[in-house]
Parts: C-alpha cells; structure tokens; sequence
C-alpha cells in the first residue's frame, strides 16, 4: 500500500515538474518528438545542500546578446565561457511584451533558481519579470509572462549528436537554450544571485 501511494505521488510530482518548465517548444529534428524524461533523482539530492556547485569556479556575470545568438559568462573580469544558444521563436521581433509571444527578454536580471529539469535536462531561471517589466504589461493591459530559463536540450539530443539542428533554429518559448555540455559546466559554476544582462 505503501509503495503504491509513493509510486503514486512520484508520478504525480513528475506530471507537476513536467508542466512548470513553460520553455520548450519541441525541436523534431527527426519528424517525432521525444518527451523522455531525463532521471533528476540524484540532481534533486545534491540541490539542496549546493554540493554541486564548484565554489572556486563560480561565474559573476553572464551575457547574452540576441542578435548573434551568442552567451558569454565572466569571473573577475574574464572571459570563462562562450556557448552559440537558441532563442524563442519570435525573439527578433524586440522585447518580451507580454506571456505567450515568444520572445527572449531584454534587461538586467538574477539568476533566481536552479532547476533540476526533467524535460530540458538542467535549468537556471532568471527574474524576469522585473518591477520595470510588469509596469510595461501594466500599461499595456496584459501579463508579462514569466519563467524564463537558460536550459539545455529535450532527451532525445542528450548527448549532443543533434546540437548543429538545434543551434540552426529559434525553438523556445522565450527561454535561452545551451548544448548540454555547456549547461553542466553553467550548473557547477553559476549561482543564486548571479547577474545576467540580455542585450538585443
């Protein structure tokens, strides 16, 4: 009885995780989507205690510049790491405005929370909206949106075979998506309270 309420919650919780990651928006290279979770038990254990974290090598501050689809990450002034990265759909068209348009946001922000991603293997979400951000939607009646991420890649490219298709396409929701191997070297070195800077 015992195992089956666990089994139960587990899969319930899985269902719960799968529906907040908010950013992927399928990348078929191969004509078929593949929603293969990748296992976050061992990623969920070592969360809470920062064991993870590679504390000499932390990064500072990231930098993203939209238009040439490029990711910078610096630690005392210096250049520590470059990745190529894919964008929402609509991120050309400017600014995040409002939920649901596709777009990557431009601004100063914190990383906020680190995620162990069942979808899109790790993730590091960025305090977008800012107070500047909601007066916007404010004023122009709508929902700015939010949980917007840096993450890395669905199951079926886990080992980066398929990084040349994903990299050529704009294919989030909004979010800034990073080969694998460049996210695990961000989730050892990148911090709660990490500045980041989107530039158009």
């Amino acid at each position: 009885m015992k195992k089956t309420l666990f089994v139960s919650m587990y899969g319930l919780a899985m269902v719960a995780l799968l529906s907040m990651t908010g950013c992927e928006k399928e990348p078929t290279a191969y004509g078929k989507a593949d929603h293969t979770p990748y296992p976050i038990k061992e990623c969920l254990q070592q969360l809470p205690t920062g064991k993870d974290l590679y504390k000499n090598e932390l990064i500072d501050k990231i930098e993203v510049y939209k238009s040439k689809r490029e990711m910078y990450a610096y630690r005392d002034g210096k250049k520590v790491f470059f990745s190529k990265i894919s964008l929402g759909k609509n991120a050309d068209k400017g600014n995040k405005l409002q939920a649901g348009d596709y777009r990557t946001p431009e601004g100063t922000y914190k990383i906020v929370r680190r995620k162990c991603d069942p979808r899109l293997y790790r993730s590091l979400m960025i305090s977008y909206p800012n107070e500047s951000d909601k007066a916007r939607a404010r004023r122009l009646g709508v929902k700015s949106g939010g949980y917007i991420t840096i993450h890395g890649q669905p199951k079926w490219n886990a080992d980066g075979h398929g990084d040349a298709y994903t990299l050529a396409h704009d294919w989030t929701e909004g979010c800034m998506a990073v080969p694998n191997k460049k996210m695990t070297y961000l989730w050892h070195r990148v911090a709660n309270g990490t500045s980041i800077t989107i530039h158009r």
